[in-house]
């Protein structure tokens, strides 16, 4: 029988050790209120996203070892000052790992080199997007983009989702279809794109820079037609599910198929699905509905630029758009929005502008997300001042697959790399050493 004295020591041997390991090293002083709150790092405090956590914990011993090395009651008598401690070593991620187009998955088959790509930008309760993933054959612009409306695109993508989850990641398909963003080459029997117009779209310079798009004229959809394509996205949902995804998020940005029926440049149409903004919106909310039927609405995210005019795809109110579908979310209970910045209105160049995204935040009651051209400091700013629940990054994400850790430590960045091209080297901080470049990603 242990005496009370000897219990007590322990007790204060042990609640030493988890703060010191917490920290780091050796018990370091409080530090005063003020000074805390002056430092906080904002993007990585607690916030639970419907269903998930995303929270990784730092180091802290299994709660096993206490009970087997001391005894059930003398776990109980530590009990509530771990309890206490829990708070100092939960962290939550705020940093969303953006969509990145890859362009690396052969024949529309995600490769097995993804499982690296992911895994290295995982951390416990991170949240991240995969790249965008297309709904059918019909929906593909980009050389090797990847699927998921066959069986074979699904078993491929299980490994990859395994090894995110194995590091205890959330992870996101993010399904498309890019519409007129296409040209003959891409489209099955070689036939023309399908949008909700015939408007051909000029050739456009491509995210990375260095190639331009060639594209085919379009077909405008039928009225009668349109229910395939939700039903198209309703199946990828379903596959996403399948192949061990958490969820999906609906592609509705960047002038792809969905933004072509959302915006007034484009959508031409005089039926059901075009003229008013109600209209213009049918196609995106009908699609919404039936996968939040199909797979549960706390698994379904979407992504929307309504300030945004790649691909020729501008609109003459985009605020009043950008709230119309905020609101509209609300009646399907989603689980989140995700909202391009309004400076974002080209591939990777800011601009000035009066317009933000604080109206469609305040309307939309679901999780906030928000993306485009964020770093370090607006991006604590934006989830310390209400602007925004979560915040996405790409360029940075890609060139620095250690982001949170530095993000936490204040670490300099890897220069960011062309977009979505290649996977840069992994530095391990702890370490303060370049890891060498994965060769073939």
């Amino acid at each position: 029988m242990v005496d009370h004295f000897t219990l007590q020591r322990r007790r204060r041997r042990t609640i030493g050790f988890i703060k010191m390991e917490n920290r780091g090293g050796a018990e370091a002083e409080p530090q005063p209120e003020h000074v805390e709150k002056k430092n906080a790092i904002h993007l990585l405090t607690p916030f639970k996203m419907g269903p998930f956590h995303l929270s990784h914990r730092l180091k802290i011993r299994d709660v096993n070892f206490f009970i087997a090395q001391f005894g059930m009651d003398y776990f109980v008598g530590i009990l509530k000052h771990i309890v206490v401690m829990i708070k100092s070593v939960v962290r939550t991620q705020k940093i969303v790992l953006a969509p990145l187009t890859r362009q690396r998955s052969y024949n529309n088959v995600p490769q097995p080199h993804a499982i690296l790509y992911y895994s290295q930008r995982t951390t416990k309760g991170g949240f991240l997007i995969a790249e965008a993933t297309g709904v059918s054959d019909t929906a593909q612009g980009y050389p090797q983009t990847p699927g998921i409306w066959t069986k074979e695109q699904v078993e491929a993508w299980k490994p990859i989702v395994d090894g995110v989850h194995a590091k205890g990641g959330i992870f996101f398909c993010q399904i498309w279809h890019v519409g007129r963003v296409s040209n003959q080459d891409f489209q099955p029997n070689g036939q023309a794109p399908i949008s909700s117009s015939d408007k051909p779209l000029v050739p456009q310079l491509r995210a990375n820079g260095v190639d331009v798009g060639q594209f085919s004229p379009p077909r405008r959809l039928r009225t009668d037609e349109i229910p395939q394509i939700v039903n198209d996205f309703r199946l990828a949902a379903r596959n996403a599910i399948e192949a061990g995804f958490d969820g999906v998020e609906i592609h509705g940005a960047h002038g792809y198929l969905i933004d072509q029926f959302l915006k007034d440049q484009i959508n031409d149409r005089t039926d059901q699905y075009g003229g008013s903004l109600e209209n213009r919106c049918r196609f995106a909310l009908e699609i919404v509905e039936a996968i939040a039927n199909e797979i549960g609405a706390d698994r379904v995210g979407i992504r929307l630029s309504p300030f945004a005019n790649y691909m020729e795809s501008g609109d003459s109110n985009p605020e009043a758009l950008g709230l119309y579908m905020a609101e509209s979310l609300n009646k399907y209970g989603i689980l989140y929005c995700h909202m391009v910045e309004p400076r974002m209105k080209t591939v990777g160049e800011k601009c000035d502008t009066p317009h933000s995204l604080l109206p469609m935040r305040k309307a939309f009651n679901g999780t906030f997300l928000v993306a485009g051209g964020y770093d370090r400091e607006d991006g604590n700013k934006a989830v310390a001042e209400g602007y925004a629940d979560l915040v996405v990054y790409g360029r940075i994400f890609l060139a620095n697959p250690d982001l949170p850790k530095r993000f936490e430590l204040d670490a300099p960045l890897n220069k960011s790399p062309v977009f979505g091209v290649i996977t840069m080297p992994f530095t391990c901080l702890q370490y303060n050493v370049d890891l060498p470049p994965h060769v073939g990603l």
